[in-house]
């Protein structure tokens, strides 16, 4: 069977990132008049490119048009919920990698379904649920668990956790689970090794394969990215693009939707490069674009600021009241996975996408699919 892998072996990073760095404003304005029309990869390759940063607004402009005529004046919402910070790799950009000696917890199920609460009461009804990648201590039967009990009240359930194999998608899917959320992280060959240095995730492309092995489980929803920083920044989006086109194709009854995580600080690692919110925009604007019917999504590691100007342009899901570490809705004290932004409660985010003239989604058609 043809997989992601397939594909991700036909191009060279560096060259990629040579290639968008080489286009020029005649190439990013002949693909902008085009739109509303198929665009190729060469075409996205120009609205990701310095060059294009000069039509920023009007790339804007055209993000915001589609994404309305699309999505509607809708925002649907999600909040994460940690069950561990336990964790054997050795990934050295998050808080939760093995080598920081740190207190380690795993919720019980029971601790598990309280924490929800905090979240069901403030009107949340789509949950994703993180772990690290420890799957002995928090094996798929135990995901499965928390999802089983957790199923009756909210209406999706997604899980971001270590990969799985077809078969144990397949079974949390049995389980209530809905959606996967799995980012590659980088997509550069030669800087994955040098960022992963041990334990699963140090498998690059069994971790790239993921998105397929949920597709053939019948995922209804999946959402991938890469983590900004860690690589060239626009070779990176332009993966990510190529990969979502692969997805939306073969597995054309799942949602696709893509994030583009900044790095952020955490416990371990402070040096952070820069990557401005400009070009971080035209990023979003031009993946919108490239792919009008993505789901693109906002996390609260972006300023409060940048997420309130964003989400009529051409953000659909968005996260909200986020804590990053397990039992952080209840105050155990447990360490973060990374630091965030956005610290607004639910109610305010509600507020200020209504400011945008948007409406709050906590339900949507999910029941209907399961």
């Amino acid at each position: 069977m043809t997989v992601f892998t397939d594909v991700y072996r036909r191009h060279d990073f560096q060259e990629v990132a040579r290639d968008i760095a080489s286009q020029d404003e005649d190439r990013a304005r002949a693909a902008l008049d085009r739109f509303e029309d198929e665009l190729s990869l060469d075409d996205f390759r120009a609205l990701i490119s310095p060059a294009a940063g000069k039509f920023l607004e009007e790339m804007a402009q055209k993000a915001r048009y589609i994404t309305r005529k699309r999505f509607g004046n809708t925002m649907q919402l999600y909040a994460p919920l940690y069950l561990s910070n336990e964790c054997f790799s050795d990934c050295t950009y998050c808080g939760f990698r093995f080598a920081n000696k740190t207190p380690r917890l795993t919720l019980s199920p029971e601790e598990a379904v309280r924490e929800a609460d905090h979240l069901y009461d403030q009107g949340i009804r789509h949950i994703l649920l993180l772990t690290g990648e420890a799957y002995r201590a928090t094996p798929p039967e135990y995901i499965a668990d928390v999802s089983r009990r957790l199923a009756q009240r909210f209406t999706s359930i997604g899980i971001e956790v270590y990969p799985l194999k077809t078969e144990e998608y397949a079974s949390l899917r049995e389980n209530g689970v809905d959606a996967l959320t799995i980012y590659q992280e980088t997509y550069d060959p030669v800087r994955y090794r040098e960022v992963h240095l041990k334990g699963v995730k140090s498998r690059l492309e069994y971790r790239l394969e993921c998105p397929d092995r949920a597709g053939a489980a019948q995922m209804r929803r999946i959402n991938i990215g890469a983590l900004l920083g860690l690589s060239d920044p626009a070779a990176e989006v332009f993966y990510c693009a190529l990969h979502a086109r692969y997805l939306l194709k073969r597995y054309w009854r799942t949602q696709i939707s893509v994030s583009l995580p900044r790095l952020r600080p955490a416990a371990g690692f402070a040096s952070v490069p820069e990557l401005s919110d400009r070009r971080f925009t035209q990023y979003l604007c031009a993946l919108r674009i490239f792919l009008p019917d993505i789901g693109l999504t906002l996390s609260t590691r972006e300023s409060p600021y940048l997420r309130d100007h964003l989400s009529p342009i051409c953000i659909t899901n968005m996260s909200a009241g986020s804590r990053t570490d397990p039992g952080g809705y209840s105050n155990l004290g447990a360490e973060e996975q990374f630091s965030i932004e956005d610290k607004r409660d639910i109610a305010a985010i509600r507020a200020m996408l209504e400011r945008n003239g948007l409406e709050a989604l906590f339900v949507d058609w999910t029941p209907v699919m399961k």
